[in-house]
C-alpha cells in the first residue's frame, strides 16, 4: 500500500487570476498530474493547493479506477485548500483551522494584524485498509515565501523595501508556521487517542520546512527513537504519542521535494505512528524506481509559475506492508 502527499501547485481551472490562462495550458497541467498519480497508484494521497474543487474532480476523472475525495472547507485568501484522495471510502473526522485553546493569536504584519487560526484548514479523515482503520491528517503550513503589503494595485510585493522589513516579515511567517504546527500536533493527538502503538495514524503535508526545522520537530512529540538512531528498535513509553518523520528512509539522492533558487529541500513530509512505522517497507519522492525527481527551480515570485504544467513539488510517499 502506498501512502503519500503531493502539493499540486495552483490547481485551478483556467480563466481566474491564479490558474492557467487557457484550456490548452490547463489540459497539459492536468495530464502531467494525472500521469504521476496513475503511476504512483497510492491507496491514500494527501493533496495541497487545490484552488477549485472542480479542478480536482477534473484531475480524478483522468486517473483510472474509483476514487473517494474529501476536501477541507477552509481555504486561504487565494482559495487553496487541502484534500484527500483514497481508493477506499472516507469518513471526515475533523476539518478545522483552530489553534489549540491556550495558544494566543500571533502577529502577522507591521500593522499589528493577528491570526487566530491556520491560513489553510487541517483535514482529518479515516478509511479502512486491509490492516484495519487508518487515520490521516493533511496540512499545508504557512509558506516560507514572504509577501509584503503595498504592492502594485494594492496587492502583495515579493521583494522588501529593506532588510529590516524582510527580517520582520520572516519572523511573522515563522510565528504563524509554528502556531500551525502546534495546532496540527494537537489534531494528531486526537487521532492517536493516547495509543499510537495500536492505531495507524499518518500526518501528510507540505510543512514548508525541512526535517530539522523547529516547526517540523514540534510535530514529532516525545524526543528519541528517531529512524536511524540506536533507540529506534527499542520500545519506550513515548511510543504511544510519538510520530516518526519517514524522511531518513528516502534514499539520499531523492531526499528533496522542491528546488528553491537552485537549492534542493525536503519540505513535504509523511509522519506516522508507532504501529505504522514498523511496517514500512520503503519510502521515496517522485515515482518509485525512477531516481531523483526532475523539478523546476522556483524563485521568490510565484506569479512566474502561473499555468506551468505539472507541479513544482514532487510527491513524497511510503510503502506500508501488512
Amino acid at each position: 500500500m502506498i501512502l503519500g502527499t503531493w502539493n499540486l501547485e495552483n490547481l485551478y481551472r483556467p480563466g481566474g487570476p491564479f490558474g492557467p490562462k487557457d484550456e490548452a495550458a490547463y489540459g497539459t497541467k492536468l495530464a502531467r498530474l494525472a500521469a504521476v498519480v496513475t503511476e504512483l497508484d497510492p491507496a491514500v494521497l494527501g493533496v495541497q493547493e487545490v484552488g477549485d474543487p472542480e479542478a480536482l474532480d477534473d484531475l480524478v476523472g483522468l486517473v483510472d479506477g474509483s476514487w473517494h475525495v474529501a476536501l477541507s472547507a477552509h481555504a486561504d485568501s487565494r482559495g487553496i485548500r487541502v484534500g484527500v484522495l483514497s481508493r477506499t471510502p472516507l469518513r471526515v473526522l475533523a476539518d478545522t483551522r483552530a489553534y489549540p485553546a491556550l495558544l494566543r493569536p500571533v502577529q502577522a504584519d507591521d500593522a499589528g494584524l493577528t491570526e487566530d487560526g491556520a491560513g489553510r484548514g487541517f483535514l482529518a479523515v479515516e478509511t479502512t485498509t486491509a490492516a484495519g482503520p487508518l487515520r490521516v491528517a493533511v496540512a499545508h503550513l504557512k509558506s516560507k515565501l514572504l509577501s509584503y503589503p503595498g504592492g502594485p494595485g494594492g496587492g502583495a510585493r515579493f521583494f522588501p523595501h529593506d532588510e529590516g522589513e524582510r527580517a520582520r516579515y520572516g519572523a511573522y511567517a515563522l510565528f504563524r508556521r509554528a502556531a500551525e504546527a502546534a495546532a496540527l500536533r494537537a489534531l494528531a493527538d486526537e487521532l492517536l487517542a493516547g495509543d499510537g502503538r495500536q492505531r495507524d495514524v499518518a500526518v501528510l503535508g507540505d510543512l514548508n520546512d525541512e526535517v530539522q526545522a523547529a516547526t517540523t520537530q514540534i510535530l514529532l512529540g516525545p524526543p528519541g527513537s528517531e529512524i536511524g538512531t540506536p533507540g529506534f528498535p527499542a520500545p519506550d513509553r513515548g511510543d504511544a504519542a510519538r510520530l516518526w518523520d519517514t524522511a531518513p528512509l528516502i534514499p539520499a539522492a531523492q531526499r528533496f521535494s522542491r528546488i528553491d533558487s537552485g537549492r534542493r529541500e525536503l519540505i513535504d513530509h509523511v509522519l506516522v505512528s508507532h504501529r505504522l512505522v514498523h511496517r514500512l517497507t520503503g519510502a521515496g519522492t517522485g515515482l518509485p524506481g525512477s531516481g531523483p525527481s526532475v523539478l523546476p527551480s522556483v524563485g521568490p515570485d510565484p506569479a512566474e509559475r502561473r499555468g506551468a504544467p505539472g507541479s513544482d513539488h514532487a510527491p513524497v510517499w511510503v510503502r506500508v506492508g501488512g
